[in-house]
């Protein structure tokens, strides 16, 4: 244990001598309309080139709130913009382009196109009838509640868009291109005539199916927007989980279109899951990942009487694992026992997992949070911070 004390005060100072230094910000400059042009920073300082500097002042997406109502979790939530991110990364380099969230979908664009399309009876009893913009099937009347919410579910559950700027060498920014992401569920949600909670898991081949062909209707419909006419689109279609699932959906499909193209000119396949530890489906398919788990978890059980389980969840991508989170609720007694068990499971992490993978681990009781340790892919050493 004196050797694991003497590990976690040389992780800290080599923390604190790793700070970064902020420089001064630099300006751009966005034209507005064809008359007014707005001056914003961009933060000098990218804290990994994992992520995008974003244009200050934040503008958010007019249809930002939309999420929180259309999408079945917070994990999912999460996980569908910070992958869209990541997807984008391919096209649009986080060394080359600044990020802004979407200006050009608001948020009565986006219901609309989230909305069911209408019959031909819906449409002719109504006063617009123009504006049959629903991307989700019609409603099927026939046969038992059963049949119809089995022929025509709820495909499309939400809508992001993302703006990726570039900025020239008079310090003057421009759309280089946006990103679409397309939340499709995975299971549709209804209820029987008498109130009941049902649900329908919708098959993976007409998720894909219907995810592609909304994609390029709504390609076509983007570049009529003004603005939007020649930019590159990059489209990622998300797969939902359920309302109850503990980890997060994931994109399953990739699609470009180029400039002034109406259409994805080719979809690729993304190879990305998540795998709760511990859990049958991660024994079966990464035994020896969900095995490391299983001996890192039996280790904390030999010597912490107080230790109430641990949770981890690991993000695949092309079946390989690249990062894996794990939370430790604990019961503690003071601050002592706090630094002891980190100081522990900081070598547990270091002994069980190897370091081709990220590692971020947090350590609670029922007053908060009480500890965080961080190993990055490729470092041989661990960030760890208790809390005051």
């Amino acid at each position: 244990m004196r050797r694991l004390g003497a590990f976690f005060i040389m992780s800290t100072l080599l923390l604190s001598g790793c700070v970064p230094q902020f420089e001064k910000e630099e300006e751009i400059v966005q034209d507005i309309d064809d008359n007014t042009q707005e001056t914003a920073i961009v933060p000098k300082y990218n804290i990994s080139d994992q992520y995008y500097r974003t244009v200050i002042p934040f503008k958010p997406s007019e249809s930002r709130g939309l999420v929180v109502y259309r999408m079945n979790n917070r994990l999912d939530i999460d996980e569908f913009e910070t992958g869209l991110m990541r997807l984008a990364q391919e096209q649009f380099p986080t060394e080359e382009f600044l990020y802004q969230d979407g200006q050009y979908l608001d948020s009565e664009t986006v219901t609309a196109w989230l909305s069911r399309k209408l019959t031909d009876e819906q449409l002719a009893n109504q006063e617009d009838k123009g504006a049959n913009l629903g991307l989700n099937p019609p409603p099927v009347t026939e046969g038992t509640l059963k049949e119809q919410n089995e022929a025509s579910p709820i495909y499309l559950s939400h809508i992001l868009e993302q703006n990726y700027l570039v900025k020239d060498d008079e310090g003057k920014a421009e759309l280089g291109g946006i990103v679409l992401g397309l939340a499709m569920n995975s299971i549709h949600y209804y209820s029987q005539e008498q109130g009941y909670p049902r649900e329908y898991e919708i098959p993976d081949a007409e998720i894909e199916q219907q995810g592609k062909e909304m994609a390029d209707e709504m390609i076509r419909r983007i570049r009529n927007i003004e603005g939007l006419e020649n930019v590159p689109i990059t489209v990622g279609l998300f797969k939902q989980e359920g309302k109850s699932s503990v980890v997060p959906g994931n994109f399953f499909a990739k699609g470009q279109v180029k400039s002034k193209a109406n259409s994805v000119e080719k979809w690729t396949v993304v190879n990305e899951e998540y795998y709760l530890f511990p859990s049958s489906d991660a024994m079966a398919n990464y035994r020896d990942d969900a095995t490391r788990m299983l001996n890192f978890k039996a280790d904390i059980d030999e010597y912490f009487p107080n230790y109430t389980g641990v949770v981890g969840r690991g993000f695949y991508k092309d079946e390989q694992l690249t990062e894996l989170t794990i939370e430790i609720p604990m019961q503690f007694y003071g601050k002592a026992e706090v630094v002891g068990f980190t100081q522990y499971v900081t070598g547990l992490i270091m002994e069980h997992f190897q370091n081709y993978f990220s590692v971020k681990c947090y350590i609670s009781s029922i007053s908060g949070p009480e500890a965080i340790i961080i190993r990055e892919a490729g470092k041989e050493e661990p960030f760890v911070h208790i809390y005051d």
